[in-house]
């Protein structure tokens, strides 16, 4: 079993910053993506950011250039450093592993977090 756990969110101002991060943990053999997903009250989960194990990565236009996705493939570990941060960033975010294997077996699973808060107060 696989077990995704995040960490970092809170309350911050308008224009703070914040770091999440999320530790994949249990028999793992493989990851191909990691990557943070955030749903706002009255709205669909959205992607945010995610990162491959080959290091490409991909953002929402709505944080391009505030958000940095970063990942540790050694540690099964992806963070979120969140700057200039507004409002609407205001959700909870979730930590999601995609096509994760975890055997010699070509079987592969996706995995989500708990999901941790983020509030950014105006």
């Amino acid at each position: 079993q696989v077990q995704l756990v995040e960490s970092g969110g809170g309350l911050v101002q308008a224009g703070g910053s914040l770091r999440l991060s999320c530790v994949a943990s249990g028999t793992i053999f493989s990851i191909n993506a990691m990557g943070w997903y955030r749903q706002a009250p009255g709205k669909q989960r959205e992607l945010v950011a995610s990162a491959t194990s080959g290091g490409t990565t991909q953002y929402a236009d709505s944080v391009k250039g505030r958000f940095t996705i970063s990942r540790d493939n050694a540690k099964n570990t992806v963070y979120l450093q969140m700057n200039s941060l507004k409002p609407e960033d205001t959700a909870v975010y979730y930590c999601n592993a995609d096509r994760v294997r975890t055997s010699q077996f070509p079987i592969f699973r996706e995995y989500w977090g708990q999901g941790t808060q983020v509030t950014v107060s105006s």
